[in-house]
């Protein structure tokens, strides 16, 4: 009698085109020669519009400007910037120096901000003056009142970020004395050769770290998961060859820089294949990224679910030519079949795809390719990606678990991060022995290896796309004088598809509103961190043994508020 094996949870991706062996800066150069005269990017708020040649001109100044303020390879260059032509010469004037990319989420207040600048070593900082309801410049003259004094730019001396030598402003109304401004960096740049780049260009090696970027942690602090020219440079190759992206596209990307979503998936997956990157506005707005894609003849868009939403139910949706659109990506969580059939449809995208990923691997490790069924565009999260791995494993034995069976999902290759910036023992937890990264997240893969996300082993919420760890609010929470204790949830949201509820415990005697726990949050860390419910509670719902059950804290308040 022959004993069947049930298939297992595990695939690998193979390819006929191999892994990039260079630098992001080799591989910006190599596409402007390719095509010196086609349209690069276009960063429509601002006015501005480069073809690869004129932008390439861009990036080597800002380098050498860099480098004549005394920036240098392995520095840590934070930007904390929304979306403009700067962030992206940034992007790969660092790339070219060697210098590490710091990318710093646009709705970050002081607290958060005093946290990625010292625990990164950021030396140097490049910041808009205002955006939105952040106050950029003020934010960081409260962390360093010295700016409003200093009259000699650099290097800086700051009581509370002793690293940070160097800031400099895109916004020159805005500066403080202490501040240098983007012009005037651009200018240094004459003060290095071409030469002296090339040749520093040409020491630098593909595994180099080029990238870090915060995750939330469940541990409380953010974590710096650390990105190679390798790591995210191939991954941008790898979804844009899945979309068929050529030099004859136009991509509109609506979705943020800081993020994996904007800064890899949208600007690097266009440098692979030379296509034309579009910015519709710093932050996003439907009516003026289905502009873009009218005027500029755009073949590609980007967003996540409640950006399509956005966009379909603009009382102008009609008057907007769509046509030219073929193919782009819908990710940040899973889509409503209506809607993946309306973008479909009526923005004429036949060939949307799909992503799954986490920032720790670059981010995407699954896609559905532009021939994948309507089907498996809204119930799974794809296949896997070229010269990646990915297995299921049970929780309890780290066994592989049969197709159709949940397990968690762990990713091996190219992508996985070279590791959490200073952070030794939350990369060991991460990344297992054998070089699998545990992503927390439960899965199923059916016979044809598409994937579904069923779960989190982890309770972290997803806001609009956006991931938030419930334990680093928690943590900032606990600094109010009036909170005994605090348990954070997600709790369903018809918009956002989750939302950030707290139960809080006071200080036996103590008295707080709603309102006023709110406003102690606010300009203190990011709004969509700060919970939109919050109950008063003397206990929680706890197992024996003394565990706080969130799943019937979430059962409780989702009754309770009828969601």
């Amino acid at each position: 009698m022959t004993r069947q094996t049930p298939s297992l949870s595990y695939v690998s991706g193979t390819s006929d085109l191999p892994l990039k062996g260079q630098t992001i800066g080799d591989c910006f150069d190599d596409t402007v020669a390719r095509f010196p005269d086609r349209d690069a990017l276009i960063s429509r708020h601002q006015g501005l519009r480069y073809t690869w040649r004129e932008l390439q001109s861009s990036v080597n100044q800002a380098a050498r400007g860099l480098l004549a303020m005394g920036v240098r390879k392995g520095d840590r260059v934070g930007i904390w910037s929304p979306n403009c032509a700067e962030w992206t010469i940034t992007q790969f004037a660092t790339a070219k120096i060697g210098a590490i990319l710091v990318n710093i989420n646009p709705s970050y207040r002081s607290h958060e901000l005093e946290y990625a600048l010292n625990q990164s070593g950021t030396s140097t900082l490049i910041l808009q003056g205002a955006f939105k309801t952040s106050d950029y410049v003020a934010i960081l003259a409260e962390l360093a009142p010295e700016l409003n004094e200093i009259q000699d730019a650099a290097p800086l001396k700051l009581a509370r970020l002793p690293e940070l030598k160097r800031v400099i402003c895109l916004d020159t109304t805005r500066a403080l004395p202490g501040m240098n401004v983007w012009d005037k960096m651009l200018e240094r740049g004459h003060e290095v050769s071409a030469e002296e780049l090339a040749s520093l260009q040409d020491t630098l090696q593909f595994d180099d770290p080029i990238n870090i970027q915060y995750t939330s942690g469940t541990t409380g602090a953010p974590k710096g998961a650390t990105l190679s020219h390798h790591n995210i440079l191939n991954n941008g190759l790898f979804v844009g060859r899945t979309m068929n992206l050529s030099e004859q596209d136009r991509m509109v990307i609506p979705v943020p820089l800081y993020h994996c979503f904007g800064m890899v998936m949208g600007n690097l997956g266009c440098v692979t294949h030379g296509t034309c990157m579009i910015y519709p506005g710093d932050g996003f707005d439907p009516e003026a990224t289905l502009l873009s894609v009218c005027e500029e003849k755009a073949t590609a868009l980007y967003g996540v679910p409640t950006m399509f939403i956005a966009e379909l139910e603009h009382p102008s949706f009609d008057t907007f030519d769509l046509s030219t659109l073929r193919t782009g990506i819908m990710a940040g969580s899973i889509c409503p079949i209506e809607v993946m059939r309306k973008v479909i449809e009526r923005m004429h995208m036949k060939d949307v795809t799909i992503c799954y990923g986490m920032t720790e691997t670059s981010p995407v490790s699954l896609q559905t390719t532009t021939e994948a069924a309507l089907e498996k565009r809204v119930t799974t999260v794809g296949t896997i990606h070229p010269h990646l791995e990915v297995k299921l494993i049970s929780p309890e034995t780290g066994a592989v678990v049969p197709r159709g069976q949940t397990g968690e999902l762990c990713t091996r290759g190219y992508s996985v991060m070279v590791g959490y910036w200073n952070n030794r023992e939350a990369t060991d937890k991460a990344i297992d022995g054998s070089g699998w990264m545990h992503t927390g997240d439960l899965a199923t893969m059916d016979d044809e290896g598409y994937v579904s996300i069923v779960g989190r082993i982890k309770d972290m919420i997803i806001r609009g796309g956006e991931n938030i760890y419930p334990r680093e609010i928690e943590d900032f929470l606990y600094t109010h004088e009036a909170i005994s204790d605090v348990q954070v949830i997600g709790v369903p949201d018809q918009k956002y598809g989750e939302e950030v509820m707290a139960w809080v415990k006071l200080v036996e005697g103590s008295y707080l509103t709603e309102d006023e726990l709110k406003d102690f949050c606010q300009g203190r860390i990011a709004h969509y961190k700060i919970p939109r419910y919050i109950k008063f509670v003397e206990a929680f719902p706890m197992t024996v043994t003394g565990k706080i059950q969130k799943f019937k804290m979430r059962q409780q308040a989702s009754q309770e508020l009828g969601l």
